[in-house]
Parts: C-alpha cells; sequence; structure tokens
C-alpha cells in the first residue's frame, strides 16, 4: 500500500522509504531461530510481562540470545507481531518509515490520514501525534519489537518514540532488544511499574539449562565439567553454542571443553569481530592492557595506560554490555573468555609489554593496599624482590604457614629461584624451608637475611616499619626453628626480642595480621612444653588459643589447643585433653582450610586417650589420620606425642618390642625433654615387667631425672612385682603431686596400692582402694589401668559396690530379664574392647548359626571382609571358636 506524505497528499514512490528506496522486507523478518535453540522457559514466562507492561528491555551482551528469545517468544503468540530490525545512521524520517511500514507489514491497519515522512531526516510531529492517536484507539494493543536497538543513536529519535509510546495508552506494547541502555526515561517507567526488563544475568544459561543444551548437540558431560565451562563462559549463550560446536569435532569433547585455549576458537572471531574491532583504537588500547588483571578500576587502569581517560572509557563498555563486567564500588573485570582472548592479543599485538604490566599494576596496587594481588602481578613480573619485599614490609609473612590463602602463597613463592638475594627473599625461602622441616637450608637463608638487616640502620620516623617488620618476621622464623629443633632457651630470646620490635610497628598493622603473635606464642608454647615447663607453655598457648582472626589464626590456635591437650594427658586428665583435641580438630575443619592445619597432635592425645580407654580400634583409626604426610610440621613435640600413641596402641596390643622400638625419636633436640624420656622409660620398664624382669623395670624408672609422678607410680608397680610391697609404698608416699594429677595417674597409683593391700591380707583396704579407683576412673573411662592390674583385680570387680562402679564402661551391664546367665563358679568376664556396629552385626549371624558364606551374602560385603571381622571379634572377646564368640557375646549382654 502506498502512503501518504506528512501533508496528505500520496507518496511519490509506493513502497519506498523518504530517500525513494524500496522496504529491505529481511528488516520486517521475525529470525528463525536453529535447531539446536534451547527454549527456557523462566525467560518465556517473563517475557509474557510484556503482553502487560507499555515498554519491555531485552539488554544484553552480544550473542546473550536476545534476539532469538523474543523470536521465539513472538512465534508463539497468537497474535501478529511487528517487527523491525534497526540500522544506525538512518535520519528520523527514514526510521519512522520503516515503523510505519513494519506495523502494516504485521497487520495492524492505519488510517491513511496518519501520513508519511516525506524527508528522510525528519519527521513531522503530527504525524507522530495521529500515529499515536490511532494506536490508542485499538482495541487490542500493537506489539512492536525493535531488533537492534542499540543501533539507534540519535536523540531525537528516541524523544520522538517515547512520545508515541507514552500517548498510544494501552495500545501498543514496545519490545526493545539492545545490547545498551536505551536513550529513554526508563526511571519514570520502572518508578510506575510499566516496564518489564530481562538483562545479561537473566540471560545467562544456568547449569541445567547448558547440560541440555550440549546434550542438544551430541555431549554429555559430567557435572563438574558442565559446570565448568558454565563458569568459563559465565553462561553466555553463543560462548556455549560455539564451544559445544568445536568439542562435538573432537575425539574427546569432556578434555577438550577443559582444556581449550579461547583464543584458537571461533570464540575468538566472534569477540574481536562483535566487541573489540567495535571500539576506538584507544578503547582498544586500554581493554588489551587491564587484560592481564583479575579486576580494575579507572585509576589502575590509567595506571597501565599512562592516560586519565579511563572513568569514561570503563563506564561506556559496562553500558554497552561490552563484556566488562562491573563489581560495584567503580571497580570491574573482564568476561573471562574475553579476558583470554585479550591476552592473547595483547601478547602478539606487543610481546615483551605484559611483564612491565604486571609491574606497573603490583606498585599501583601496593600504594592501595591490596597485598594478594600485588603478590600475584609482583610475582607475574619475575620481579622476586618486589614480591617478598611486598609481603615482608606488610608483616605477612606468617601467612606462609596459616590462612585461607597459606598454599596460594607457598605455590606463588615456590616459583622463586635462588638468584633472588635480598634480606625480604631470604626470610622467604627460610620460611618455606622451615614449613618443610628442612633446617639446613631454612637456616641458612636466616642467617643471610639477620646479617644483612644486621648491616642496615634504623632510620627514624615512619619509615622504620618496613626494617621493623623484617626483623620482626626474623623472630617469628627463630622462635619456629628453636621449636623444630626443641630449644626453649632459643624461643625466649626470640619472643623477646620481638616484643620488642612490637613497639615499631604501627598498631594498625598487627591488627591486620594477628596470626604472627598466635604463631610466635604457639612456637613459644611449643618448646616450653617440650622443656617440660608445663605452666609458662600453658601461659603461652592459652594466649595463642584465643587469638581472634579467624582462619588467619586457624592454625596456630588448633596447634596450641593441640598442645594444652598434650599437657592435660600428660597430667592424667583424659577428659580435658579430649576435649581440647577435639577443639584443636574443630578449629582446622571450621574454617575448611586448605589443608587439615593444627590437629595433626590434637589426633594424636586422641589416640592416646583412646588406648587408656582401651579402644584399640578407634586409637588406630586416629593413628592413620594422623600419618597423612599433608599435615604440619615435625616438631619434637608432636613427634614424641606420635610415640606415645604409638608405643600405647603396641603395648596394649602385646607387642612389647615394637612398643619399645616406636620410642626412638624422629627429630633430633638440642634440649632433652624430661617428661619423653620419662615415657621411653616407661615403655621399656613395662617391657622387662612383661619378660619377667622386676628389677630391671625399677632401677629404669628410679633413673630417670625430676622424679615424674608417672615413672614414681611405674617404678613402685615393678617393686611390688619384685616383691618388695614395702619399697613401692615408701615410693608412692614421698610423691607431692600438689592436686595437679589427674585419673590417669592416681588410679594406677590406688591400684599398685591396692594390690600390695590385697598381698598383704588387709582386703578391706583392698577394697577401699578399687572402690577409690573406680569413682575416679568411671567418669573417664580409664580401662587399661584396670586391665594392666592383672588377673588379681577380677574376682572383686565382681563383688559389691564394685560391680555396680563397673558396670557397663569397665564389665557388662546387667542382664535383660529372662536372658542367659553364667554359671556362677565362672569368674566374672575380662575387660574387653567394644565391637564395632559390623562386628556385633557379625557376632549376631553366628548366633543364627549362619555360614560365613551367608553371612557375607547377608550383609552384602564379601567373605574375606567377614573373615576379617571375625578375627576382630575373637580377639575382643578373648576366644578363638564361634561357639566360645557367641557364648561370650551372651554374657556381655551383646546378643
Amino acid at each position: 500500500m502506498a502512503g501518504l506524505a506528512e501533508n496528505g497528499q500520496e507518496a511519490a514512490t509506493p513502497g519506498a522509504d523518504p530517500r525513494g528506496d524500496p522496504f529491505l522486507r529481511t528488516r520486517f523478518a521475525i529470525p528463525t531461530p536453529p535447531a539446536t535453540f534451547l527454549r527456557r522457559e523462566r525467560l518465556v514466562s517473563h517475557l509474557d510481562q510484556a503482553l502487560l507492561t507499555p515498554l519491555t528491555v531485552v539488554n544484553g551482551a552480544a550473542g546473550a540470545g536476545k534476539t532469538l528469545l523474543v523470536a521465539d517468544w513472538t512465534a508463539a503468540r497468537d497474535t501478529s507481531v511487528a517487527w523491525l530490525t534497526t540500522e544506525a545512521d538512518q535520519g528520523c524520517g527514514t526510521f519512522w518509515a520503516y515503523l510505519l511500514q513494519a506495523l502494516r507489514v504485521s497487520g495492524v491497519p492505519l488510517p491513511a490520514e496518519v501520513g508519511f515522512p516525506a524527508d528522510a531526516s525528519r519527521v513531522d510531529h503530527a504525524l507522530l501525534a495521529r500515529l499515536a492517536a490511532a494506536l490508542s484507539d485499538r482495541d487490542r494493543p500493537a506489539i512492536v519489537v525493535l531488533d537492534a536497538y542499540d543501533r539507534v543513536t540519535d536523540p531525537e529519535i528516541a524523544e520522538q518514540l517515547e512520545f508515541v509510546l507514552h500517548h498510544s495508552g494501552r495500545g501498543m506494547r514496545l519490545i526493545l532488544v539492545t545490547r545498551t541502555e536505551p536513550l529513554l526515561p526508563l526511571h519514570r517507567y520502572r518508578a510506575a511499574g510499566d516496564m518489564t526488563e530481562i538483562r545479561d544475568a537473566e540471560l545467562a544459561f544456568t547449569l541445567d539449562e547448558a547440560a541440555v543444551l550440549l546434550e542438544s548437540h551430541g555431549l554429555r558431560l559430567p557435572v563438574p565439567a558442565a559446570s565448568t565451562l558454565v563458569e568459563r563462559t559465565r553462561g553466555w549463550a553463543v560462548g556455549l553454542r560455539l564451544c559445544a560446536l568445536a568439542a562435538r569435532e573432537s575425539p574427546d569433547p569432556e578434555r577438550y571443553l577443559k582444556e581449550f585455549e579461547a583464543e584458537d576458537t571461533t570464540v575468538a572471531d566472534f569477540l574481536l569481530a562483535e566487541v573489540l574491532e567495535r571500539q576506538s583504537p584507544e578503547t582498544q588500547d586500554l581493554l588489551l592492557r587491564v587484560s592481564v588483571l583479575e579486576r580494575f578500576c579507572p585509576e589502575l587502569a590509567n595506571a597501565l595506560t599512562e592516560r586519565t581517560d579511563a572513568v569514561s572509557i570503563l563506564a561506556a563498555l559496562h553500558r554497552e554490555n561490552a563484556f566488562v563486567e562491573h563489581l560495584g564500588h567503580a571497580w570491574y573485570r573482564l568476561h573471562p573468555l574475553f579476558g583470554e582472548i585479550l591476552r592473547a592479543h595483547l601478547r602478539a599485538r606487543s610481546p615483551g609489554l605484559e611483564p612491565e604490566l604486571h609491574r606497573r599494576a603490583a606498585v599501583w596496587l601496593r600504594d592501595s593496599g591490596s597485598l594478594a594481588e600485588t603478590l600475584g602481578h609482583g610475582a607475574a613480573a619475575g620481579d622476586w624482590e618486589f614480591t617478598a619485599g611486598a609481603l615482608v614490609d606488610d608483616l605477612a609473612i606468617g601467612q606462609l604457614f596459616t590462612g585461607l590463602r597459606r598454599d596460594d602463597l607457598v605455590e606463588l613463592f615456590s616459583r622463586m629461584g635462588p638468584e633472588a638475594t635480598s634480606p625480604a627473599t631470604d626470610l622467604v625461602h627460610a620460611a618455606r624451608e622451615l614449613s618443610g622441616c628442612d633446617l639446613d637450608r631454612g637456616l641458612t637463608h636466616l642467617q643471610h637475611a639477620q646479617q644483612s638487616l644486621a648491616g642496615q640502620q634504623m632510620p627514624a620516623g615512619d619509615s622504620s616499619t618496613g626494617l621493623a617488620a623484617a626483623q620482626l618476621s626474623c623472630a617469628l622464623l627463630e622462635a619456629l626453628a628453636a621449636r623444630l629443633t626443641g630449644s626453649p632457651d632459643r624461643a625466649e630470646m626470640a619472643a623477646e626480642a620481638a616484643e620488642r620490635l612490637q613497639e615499631r610497628i604501627p598498631a594498625r598493622l598487627l591488627e591486620e595480621h594477628p596470626e604472627l603473635t598466635a604463631l610466635l606464642m604457639t612456637h613459644l608454647g611449643s618448646t616450653r612444653l617440650w622443656a617440660g615447663r608445663f605452666d609458662g607453655a600453658r601461659a603461652a598457648l592459652t594466649t595463642a588459643a584465643g587469638s581472634s582472626g579467624g582462619a588467619s589464626t586457624a592454625l596456630p590456635r588448633g596447634e596450641s589447643l593441640g598442645h594444652l591437650a598434650l599437657i592435660d594427658y600428660l597430667n592424667g586428665w583424659l577428659g580435658r585433653a579430649e576435649r581440647k583435641a577435639l577443639a584443636a580438630m574443630h578449629t582446622a575443619e571450621r574454617f575448611s582450610l586448605p589443608r587439615a592445619s593444627g590437629s595433626g597432635l590434637g589426633l594424636l592425645v586422641l589416640a592416646a586417650v583412646a588406648v587408656d580407654r582401651n579402644e584399640l580400634g578407634e586409637a588406630q583409626n586416629l593413628l592413620d589420620e594422623a600419618a597423612d604426610p599433608h599435615r604440619e610440621m615435625r616438631d619434637p613435640v608432636t613427634e614424641a606425642g606420635r610415640s606415645i600413641a604409638t608405643s600405647g596402641l603396641l603395648s596394649a596390643k602385646g607387642h612389647t618390642q615394637a612398643a619399645l622400638a616406636a620410642t626412638e625419636q624422629a627429630v633430633t633436640a638440642d634440649v632433652v625433654s624430661p617428661w619423653a624420656v620419662g615415657h621411653t622409660a616407661l615403655v621399656a620398664s613395662a617391657v622387662h615387667l612383661a619378660e619377667g624382669r622386676p628389677d630391671t623395670a625399677a632401677e629404669l624408672l628410679q633413673a630417670v631425672p625430676d622424679g615424674q609422678v608417672a615413672c614414681v607410680v611405674g617404678a613402685a608397680r615393678a617393686q611390688l612385682a619384685a616383691g618388695r610391697p614395702a619399697e613401692a609404698i615408701d615410693l608412692l608416699d614421698g610423691l607431692r603431686p600438689e592436686g595437679r594429677l589427674g585419673p590417669a595417674v592416681t588410679v594406677r597409683a590406688s591400684l599398685v596400692r591396692a594390690r600390695a593391700a590385697d598381698e598383704a591380707g588387709d582386703f578391706a583396704a583392698s577394697r577401699r582402694l578399687v572402690v577409690q579407683a573406680l569413682h575416679e576412673a568411671r567418669r573417664e573411662r580409664l580401662r587399661r589401668p584396670f586391665i594392666e592390674a592383672g588377673p588379681w583385680i577380677r574376682p572383686l570387680l565382681g563383688l559389691v559396690p564394685m560391680r555396680g562402679l563397673a558396670a557397663g564402661w569397665l564389665t557388662p551391664g546387667p542382664k535383660p530379664h529372662g536372658g542367659p546367665h553364667p554359671p556362677k563358679d565362672r569368674p566374672p568376664a575380662p575387660v574387653v574392647e567394644e565391637l564395632t556396629g559390623r562386628e556385633r552385626d557379625v557376632l549376631q549371624r553366628l548366633a543364627q548359626m549362619m555360614s560365613t558364606d551367608e553371612i557375607a551374602a547377608d550383609l552384602y560385603v564379601s567373605v574375606n571382609t567377614v573373615k576379617t571381622h571375625l578375627k576382630s571379634v575373637y580377639r575382643k572377646l578373648a576366644v578363638n571358636r564361634r561357639h566360645d564368640a557367641v557364648l561370650r557375646g551372651r554374657e556381655l549382654g551383646l546378643l
């Protein structure tokens, strides 16, 4: 149909725009989605709101799927839609001529008096008023889609469009598909609730949607692989489709999607053509330079470009959805794939520039206070003196040992070669070597750093902070070296030096790095503990355990709790030791640290506690877990704790010689630890006692210095075994425990006295002492002393009131009503280790006369597994046959 000119006369050229050019029908064609197009119902449902609001904006980056989404939604409508794909650099008259033609093509009848633009560069306001009036009279609104609306940059067209939209009332629904924010008063539409918006974040594919899309391309990926691809593409529609198409041609699609280099794909071609090459030379230069950054702000971008125009450029890029994401507070980041492609282009266009950009970024970030990014860019620039200096000056060397970034920092500085020589690099080398327990190399680097720093003068004023921070870092590493070598005096000197140096450090810096003080106190407490200075150790360790700082102090807090648990264990307080050891493990687990941190000694204490409770299976599991090679450093205290738990377990299993071998220390210390020596003597004494040499056993323990209570009790037991009860009682009477010893020590002493009384015929005293021992041991579930006591105690445990005190935790509890009872002449069953749940299952099936094969089939396990459980059941019940195991199980109330 021929249009009318703006004065109501017929246009000179029917079917043509104001310039006389024929209308291009492709601009009115609704795109057809490809066969692999995925309809996403959540977006379709949202787009349905376009029928209820005058304005809808679908705003997203190139390739986000905007056009296909609206085209698919349009095709599903039961009414026609006027579709117009806009073009750049068109005059107002041409724009409105095409829009009027789109309405007519879609079947929207317009009165002839509306007219037609006669001038390509302008349109009469009266025509717009007539169009708005005509649309406002419609019973059903005309749906108009303007695709690629970002090409419309003329503010006059935007004003005219808003005029028609506003005055059309309910007669028009306008849908803008655009890469940029349209030049319309969107705030008014939002405030009135008259606008539907679908933006880039909503257009991104979810993991489930991406999996369906990939499957439509013939790719079925595991969830982790699909998740990685979605993260890398940020759910970008075209990126996912192009990656899927390329992967489909690969013999190993999953590996391709995991390892593909973005710069060598069609994704790169798309982004370069659709995004980078559309930008001005200045913008392209900025994008290439900031590609070396994970995130950036205008000031940082200016530092890399050495210009001052980043504010406007970055704002425009974000507004245009040019794959520059706004993080808030004036910080931005590039889309991951776009960043990869830009970095590859940077290397091709400007070889050698990348390290210099990293160096500029590191310098700017150091001044701005972002240490983590400073270190990353300093390392990328290969400037290790700068990078190590930044770490030391910030007082952050403790982060090489503790915190969420511990492994990342260790990995970063692992690339630092020996050619880097400065006090700071020596300190970092020393920290890395000492954390790996390489004392020789660590101390060599530490000495080099100390010698270099000794020649530097302490300047006055704030400039002294750097030197003081380096010297304080030296003190921390000195304390660590003292801990590794078991040298308490060296640790005390390091702690005193640290206290003096902290006065020269700004309080703000100390508050930002609580891990440094926590580590210092942990190392100091460990060396005091090794030397047997329990009170001083407890004071330092309690300070470290109470440190604030969250994840940054998790390791020293966990280690300190583990050391405090060991002190409680050595003093005989099993329950206290267990609670502190569990707290040590919880501290590491709470912050999901990269490696299990601070809980190694805690595990060993728990294992030792389990041995004293005769829970041997649990003890073995804990020892196995503590053997993890990724756990913290092997210092003398930890190795002594390992020796205590291991030798105790082996002794409980009857492997006396193996227990003795386990007492040999793997770490050589500068100072002999009295309690470690005492433990070795106790194990050796027990071996001699088991092999019938009580005199030798007693001599070994009496030679232990400092009169350690546990050794005195052991010596008294040996004297009693040698037939010298008077000497045994004299040893016990000479003890002055000062009320600080727990049941693990006092119960053993009471049982020695009880046995001596029993052998002397003083049965009342013996019973009284056994009752006292049961009262003390019951709360701690302390079983080993009663097992070690020997056969003489078993009849006593069957007497009143011992029977009630021992029932349930030391001896079997009351039998169920009507259940079988052991013969009256049979002595009470010996103390046993508790059966596991699976071992109980096996025992129950033994009682049902099931064969090994039948048990295996019933429990869905292998025959070998059943045999392993049977051996454990026989050992724990002290029997050798099935029949006896069933009888013993009934006696113990297990069946």
